[in-house]
């Protein structure tokens, strides 16, 4: 998984691998921990009303690449699973998935599924999977520190310069407040709130089918070249250096961050946890304006030994109908992956969700089978280059490294 969903991990209860007493006919469904909090209401609906019942089984996430590629390899993998949208291309490359091209093509909202969802549920022009949960990123902002610092809290920067300028004044008030935070140890945690920056301001790091490093573009050496001023100018905290991941909202919570790169989970985290805190959501913009967001989340499979594929069919179709999509997940939080239902009833109580469904819908992923091990790794290229490029030598040097990085491991050496 990506693992800007570490930290979250962490702010909930740490879930433990849960099983249900089985029946020969119950559908086995397995779900990473974070997903636990809108998966057990919704898994609940389903049994309540239905004869076949779902057998809930919740995978630590470090955990759940490893398990189910394991149980796949031996035949033991379950009936339906839901699998964070980035490795579903190495899933699906690897033959572990079922091809279900047909039914997702009969739906009648087929066409409203979230774009970047479906780009990578789809291998070789086959469907392997569809969307189930949505995660947006977005710009989190701390209005009162805006306030303070003499800035609008109802305008948000639209641009760089403008994100500078914010930084600067915030950071001014002293006392401890920062413009400006990231987690500058965690790899995914930046493909999250780093790359879209990037995509706004016309560049890239893959290829559109992900066989091709393209890191050696302006805008992403102007991304990194502005987070090394802002970095400089000290508008960040130095423990932003080391942070892997663990304080990626928390640092935000002690209300003493203006700015951070964050996502849709936030609005209902910050929320309940943090009442007092007056934040708002705001797109991450390019260079001279334009905006863009990764869209990530979780899609939902049937794995090739699946021993109930038209049962788990009959989930899926469930669990993407109108009904489920806004009464189980919008009502508790989440973005629909319809993009038809991006607003709705319950998006329109705060219009903060709103923000994230519609950087949901916009937004986009990297398409790479060597995800893990370009993004992920903690010894990886696309860390290196960004420690390297925004506390270290330089911009020039990180990225030609991690180019010839990237392409080193993208042609299997």
């Amino acid at each position: 998984m990506v693992r800007y969903k570490r930290w979250f991990v962490a702010l909930g209860s740490a879930a433990a691998l849960v099983a249900n007493q089985a029946h020969a006919d119950d559908i086995s469904f397995w779900v990473r921990a974070p997903d636990s909090g809108f998966v057990t209401p919704v898994v609940k609906a389903w049994n309540a009303n239905h004869q076949t019942k779902v057998n809930l089984t919740i995978i630590p996430a470090d955990d759940f690449v490893t398990k189910f590629g394991t149980a796949s390899a031996a035949g033991a993998a379950p009936d339906v699973v839901a699998i964070d949208l980035i490795f579903t291309p190495a899933f699906s490359q690897a033959g572990q998935l079922t091809d279900i091209t047909d039914e997702a093509k009969k739906l009648p909202f087929y066409q409203s599924l979230s774009p970047s969802h479906m780009r990578l549920a789809t291998y070789q022009n086959k469907i392997y999977a569809l969307p189930f949960s949505a995660e947006s990123s977005v710009l989190l902002y701390n209005k009162n520190l805006f306030r303070k610092a003499g800035l609008n809290p109802d305008q948000p920067p639209k641009n760089w310069a403008q994100l500078e300028e914010d930084a600067r004044k915030i950071t001014a008030l002293g006392g401890g407040v920062k413009g400006f935070y990231f987690s500058g140890s965690c790899g995914g945690c930046n493909i999250f709130t780093l790359m879209p920056y990037v995509w706004a301001s016309g560049g890239d790091v893959l290829s559109e089918d992900g066989k091709r490093a393209t890191l050696d573009n302006a805008a992403l050496k102007e991304t990194l070249a502005m987070y090394r001023r802002m970095w400089q100018a000290g508008y960040m905290p130095t423990g932003a250096k080391t942070d892997g991941g663990e304080n990626f909202i928390s640092a935000f919570m002690g209300g003493k961050i203006g700015m951070v790169g964050s996502g849709a989970f936030s609005i209902g985290l910050l929320k309940k946890q943090h009442p007092e805190l007056d934040f708002g959501l705001a797109y991450l913009p390019g260079k001279d304006g334009n905006w863009s967001s990764f869209a990530g989340g979780d899609v939902i499979a049937i794995p090739v030994s699946s021993q109930h594929k038209k049962e788990a069919m009959e989930f899926i179709k469930w669990c993407l109908s109108e009904q489920v999509q806004i009464d189980q997940f919008a009502r508790n939080g989440s973005i629909p992956v319809r993009t038809d239902l991006a607003s709705n009833d319950y998006s329109k109580l705060d219009a903060r969700y709103e923000i994230a469904s519609t950087a949901m819908a916009k937004g986009r992923t990297p398409y790479s089978a060597n995800f893990n091990q370009l993004i992920n790794d903690p010894n990886g290229p696309w860390l290196a280059m960004i420690q390297e490029a925004v506390q270290g030598k330089g911009v020039d040097a990180a990225v030609a490294t991690a180019q010839q990085r990237f392409t080193q491991i993208l042609s299997g050496q």
